[in-house]
C-alpha cells in the first residue's frame, strides 16, 4: 500500500540509502525510528526533502528495497 503525504513529520530522522553515492544522484532518505515505532515507512527524495514524501508499508518498503537491488546489478 502507498500513500502520498506532503505534511512533513518533523521528529523524524531521516536516514540516506546505502546506495547513495554522495554525488546528489539517484538517492532516497527513509525514517527507521518512525518505521519501528508505528509500522510506517516514510520515504523521500533527498534532493527534495521539503517535497511530499511516501508512506509505505513495511512490505511496500521490501519490495521497493529489492527493485532498487535488482536495478543496481543491471
Amino acid at each position: 500500500m502507498l500513500f502520498v503525504n506532503s505534511s512533513l513529520p518533523a521528529d523524524d530522522a531521516w536516514t540516506s540509502s546505502s546506495y547513495s553515492q554522495g554525488n546528489g544522484g539517484e538517492c532516497v532518505e527513509w525514517a527507521p525510528a518512525r518505521a519501528a515505532a508505528t509500522g510506517e515507512v516514510l520515504v523521500r527524495d533527498s534532493k527534495t526533502p521539503h517535497a511530499p514524501h511516501l508512506t509505505l508499508t513495511p512490505e511496500s518498503f521490501a519490495g521497493l528495497v529489492s527493485l532498487a537491488k535488482g536495478s543496481r546489478s543491471a
